[in-house]
């Protein structure tokens, strides 16, 4: 029963990271390496839960990110800037934008989109912008379908190749997860750090300001 609640969970929060704004903070890369280990008996055992349901999660979570993106480029679309013209608060930062517009300008729509899946915040808030730029419906879907297959099925394959052939997995399981999630939440600590540099900054420059 866990094994099954635990499948459901993963594409959930994978829809959640790729379509909703407010998901930006949750470890998609993390979440699916490990979901693919713990769809090993081996791993599942070693923990004393059900095996999470493999075939499900190849093809559940790639549709929830496809689905996800899907829903933020048609928000972006519809509802423009003014989604993104709001001031900043704790859960929405400019520069998450801003830096999504850089990668879209930078690398052009095709591939930005397919990139963004492999970049912490950025996968997140590129869908929505895509929909602003007017990146055109049919090529967005395309690359998002492209994009969302190869991130969500390169990772989970790579946690099953790693449940199915590390002898003991269980035992470094935890270790191992908890490595993946440090290197998926840097980039998160890292951007929230610099708006709060920039934050404390904007008084002082305006205090010392000539009048």
């Amino acid at each position: 029963m866990l094994g099954a609640f635990a499948t459901i969970g993963v594409i959930a929060i994978v829809f959640a990271e790729t379509g909703l704004l407010v998901g930006f903070f949750l470890p998609g890369d993390s979440l699916l390496v490990t979901a693919g280990i713990f769809s090993t008996a081996a791993a599942a055992k070693g923990f004393g839960i059900a095996p999470l349901s493999l075939p499900t999660l190849l093809i559940g979570a790639p549709l929830a990110a496809i689905a996800g993106a899907q829903l933020g480029h048609l928000l972006g679309a519809k509802v423009g800037r003014r989604m993104f013209d709001k001031p900043d608060s704790r859960l929405f930062k400019r520069e998450h934008v801003e830096k999504a517009e850089y990668y879209f300008e930078k690398f052009g729509p095709a591939k930005a989109v397919v990139a963004a899946r492999f970049m912490p915040i950025v996968r997140t808030f590129m869908n929505p912008v895509a929909g602003v730029l007017e990146m055109d419906a049919r090529r967005f879907f395309v690359w998002n379908v492209a994009g969302g297959v190869v991130w969500v099925e390169a990772l989970l394959l790579l946690g099953y190749f790693l449940g199915s052939k590390v002898e003991g997995i269980d035992r470094y399981i935890l270790p191992g997860v908890f490595v993946v999630i440090l290197l998926s939440v840097i980039p998160i600590v890292r951007e929230v750090m610099k708006s709060r540099r920039s934050a404390t900054a904007a008084p002082k420059g305006r205090h010392h300001a000539p009048r």
